[in-house]
């Protein structure tokens, strides 16, 4: 602008310092803010899930909208209010006092969706932007390209360090359930004891194979290290590459798992409406998990992934995951 001169170097590393500094002042204030929320009673709002962060007020009929102190107010919009109710909504919303569906709000503070049924828009709901998903496909591939050529001397590396570590391959190939509910093979290095193929194994005995549980004695001494630093997923890369993966998305199953939890969970293979990622949402808040129960959280961590879709949510599961490769949290 103007053609005055600048600084490349100055102008870049200025950006990205306020970014730091604001991602900063987010984390150590508005994260640990304390919210006032108003509720308007009814038979969904009385049952509102506890927060750390989150005062519950309930609203009395008596309550005026110009005396109330609150951040924001939820309240049931599906359900059918009185007159009375009807009139004091529309006066928060003229006392410009934020008035949201609880569902919504719930969904922000846990970091959640959950899906219990079926109804005419909850499919459009978590529809994923197509827009953003073509750009985010292109960028994955390059992203992949470069990072592959760049890391290619460490995972060589590695992949030595591997072999003389254990006797087998130093990559480890699984099926695994993909976009749209369609197998691919996984790339990873291997980090568990090459085991003989046991021709007739029973389903159970599938699925107790396809779980990685704590401390699992299949483990090597290397694979430890290799889990907790996450350069096992390296060789993710060519999936990437392939189209079969992307950076960021819900980490693909074993094929025997995955099958498993779709008798058991309803709704589970709406999690393949996005390419698997080498990392996610619910990776970096719950972890590496197997058990039914947890795999239903997991899911619906995997549902606000899909619905709230966006650059910055990736920019933040990308910041979380650098931090989760120093503390080791998840891996097993």
């Amino acid at each position: 602008m103007m053609r005055i001169d600048y600084s490349r170097l100055q102008f870049l590393s200025s950006y990205l310092l306020s970014l730091a500094l604001y991602l900063y002042i987010h984390q150590k204030i508005a994260l640990h803010r304390r919210l006032r929320v108003g509720v308007v009673p009814s038979a969904a709002t009385l049952r509102l899930p506890t927060f750390d962060n989150v005062d519950w007020i309930l609203l009395e009929p008596e309550d005026k909208a110009d005396d109330i102190v609150v951040d924001a107010i939820v309240v049931d919009l599906r359900a059918d209010h009185d007159d009375f109710w009807d009139t004091q909504i529309t006066h928060y919303v003229l006392c410009a006092i934020p008035v949201y569906h609880f569902k919504q709000v719930v969904e922000q503070l846990s970091g959640r969706v959950e899906i219990e049924h079926l109804s005419e828009n909850t499919l459009g709901a978590i529809n994923p932007n197509d827009v953003y998903l073509k750009l985010k496909g292109a960028a994955d591939i390059l992203a992949a390209t470069v990072l592959f050529l760049v890391l290619l001397p460490i995972m060589l590396v590695t992949a030595i360090m591997v072999k003389l570590d254990s006797p087998g391959p130093a990559i480890f190939k699984q099926h695994r359930m993909g976009y749209r509910g369609k197998p691919f093979t996984i790339y990873k290095m291997r980090t568990m004891r090459a085991e003989a193929p046991v021709s007739a194994a029973s389903d159970r005995q599938t699925l107790k194979n396809a779980m990685t549980q704590v401390g699992d004695p299949r483990i090597t001494r290397l694979g430890q290290f290799l889990r907790r630093s996450r350069l096992d997923e390296l060789p993710q890369l060519v999936n990437i590459i392939r189209g079969e993966m992307s950076l960021i998305g819900p980490r693909p199953e074993a094929l025997p798992l995955s099958q498993w939890y779709e008798k058991e969970i309803p709704f589970y293979h709406y999690r393949h409406l996005i390419k698997p990622g080498v990392t996610g949402w619910a990776q970096i808040n719950q972890g590496h998990v197997t058990d039914v129960a947890d795999v239903r959280e997991k899911l619906h961590l995997d549902f606000y992934y899909v619905k709230n879709l966006s650059f910055w949510l990736d920019v933040l599961i990308s910041v979380r995951t650098l931090r989760t490769m120093v503390s080791g949290h998840g891996a097993r």
